[in-house]
């Protein structure tokens, strides 16, 4: 009978959170630049928010599992919930009051939700699918979704926003009502359904054999980590710092006559709608093509069309579709290195599940708590943009492309791991 259950209303909220997830993450980084604007702060200090959002991984990454094996899906769901309408709610509130200390405080309190939830989504919709095929189907399908609203609320923020010289927390309001809306809705929903769990995990932990060894014992799995601390800072880097370029007014990249705002938005939105299509063709030939040979490949593309776009003219443009404001959607001339970095989104796209695929390979038991350490390092996602950024204020606040030598290094990296750093040479540590 518990088999036979409806859980298609949860199942959807679910969806909607594994959406708002990137929703909430993708917001904070056109908000540095309206943070420039309104508080006339430093392009790294606009990042603040980024950072703020992601180093919150580094401190609840770990607790986040442990707590889901205690409390169980639906408490740490409603937790997770809570904390990120509080969070979302507090940087509202820092429009009101022109706060941009307040308005940090929030997008930190939100990073907390965001890992809780990143914790709890992807086991919560296996378990609402019945696990198998159709558990993985509706964690595809969540992936998806996460893809189209990070996309959206690109887009969104660039057309929200009028002039990004006069830009204000308040001209958002719209996206964070919705968020908050969302919040709301997950909540009540959850409540009121009996979510199944799985009680005897934490029996299983307190029972466990103590082991000398762990996660941390294997040389591959520590390379793994670095990897993933660092692909993440490539995936939210990227477009948070091609989005500044090419809608500083002070460098009119997209000469004058356009919603310099929208086109921007539009134009950083296309590198994460790139990511959905290629995590569609990465699931589509994930069973044919090894893990280390496809983060090989992607690795030294990204690689290739990053340098590119460092060392194009910026003299040379093509077309791209985009929105440009009150004209709608439009094909507009843009610098040819903002496209090479909008198709370097179809190499981040499959970068996180090859990296943690060959990391975890080997580790058997100690696999749950290698994911709590993953999770503390999806705060590259806060430290590397805020270094890029760095490097463009040490430029004179003219160096974006300049700061992308920094990806470079960090694809570098990757390429590494992906031919080398992943081998499993500690084939000796029993894992039974």
């Amino acid at each position: 009978m518990e088999q036979k259950r409806n859980y298609i209303l949860p199942i959807i909220v679910m969806i909607f959170l594994f959406g708002m997830i990137s929703f909430v993450t993708n917001l904070a980084s056109p908000m540095g630049d309206i943070l420039k604007s309104q508080f006339g702060v430093a392009n790294w200090m606009g990042t603040l928010g980024v950072f703020a959002n992601f180093i919150a991984y580094a401190i609840m990454g770990y607790p986040a599992g442990n707590m889901l094996s205690r409390l169980g899906y639906k408490k740490t769901a409603l937790i997770a919930v809570s904390i990120g309408f509080i969070g979302v709610g507090i940087q509202t509130l820092s429009g009101t009051m022109g706060s941009f200390g307040v308005y940090l405080l929030g997008a930190f309190i939100a990073g907390f939700s965001m890992c809780l939830l990143n914790t709890v989504v992807n086991p919560m919709l296996n378990k609402l699918g019945g696990g198998g095929n159709k558990g993985n189907q509706l964690i595809q399908t969540g992936g998806s979704f996460n893809s189209l609203c990070g996309t959206a609320v690109i887009i969104l923020t660039g057309l929200l926003i009028p002039n990004i010289t006069e830009a204000r927390i308040s001209d958002v309001f719209p996206l964070m009502y919705t968020a908050l809306a969302v919040f709301a809705l997950a909540f009540i929903v959850i409540a009121l359904t009996d979510i199944p769990e799985s009680p005897k995990q934490a029996d299983k932990e307190q029972t466990e054999e103590k082991s000398p060894y762990g996660p941390l014992s294997f040389r591959h799995f520590v390379l793994g980590a670095a990897a993933i601390f660092v692909y993440v800072g490539i995936e939210v880097g990227i477009p948070n710092v091609l989005n500044k370029w090419l809608q500083n007014p002070d460098l009119n990249v997209l000469g004058s006559g356009v919603n310099a705002e929208a086109i921007a938005g539009s134009v950083a939105a296309t590198y994460w709608l790139l990511m959905l299509v290629g995590r569609l063709l990465g699931a589509a030939v994930g069973s044919k093509v090894s893990a280390r040979k496809m983060l090989s490949v992607v690795s030294l593309a990204g690689l290739v069309l990053v340098f590119a776009a460092i060392v194009a003219p910026q003299t040379v443009s093509v077309v791209l579709p985009a929105f440009n404001g009150a004209k709608g959607f439009d094909l507009v001339n843009v610098p040819v290195n903002a496209a090479l970095l909008v198709l370097v989104g179809l190499c981040t796209s499959v970068m996180w599940g090859g990296i943690f695929n060959l990391a975890v390979e080997g580790l058997g038991k100690y696999t749950e708590k290698a994911s709590g350490i993953f999770m503390v390092l999806v705060c590259g996602g806060g430290i590397l943009p805020l270094l890029q950024n760095a490097i463009v204020d040490l430029k004179g606040g003219e160096g974006y492309l300049a700061s992308y030598w920094l990806i470079i290094a960090a694809l570098a990296y990757l390429l590494f791991y992906a031919v080398i750093g992943s081998k499993n040479v500690n084939k000796d540590i029993p894992v039974e």
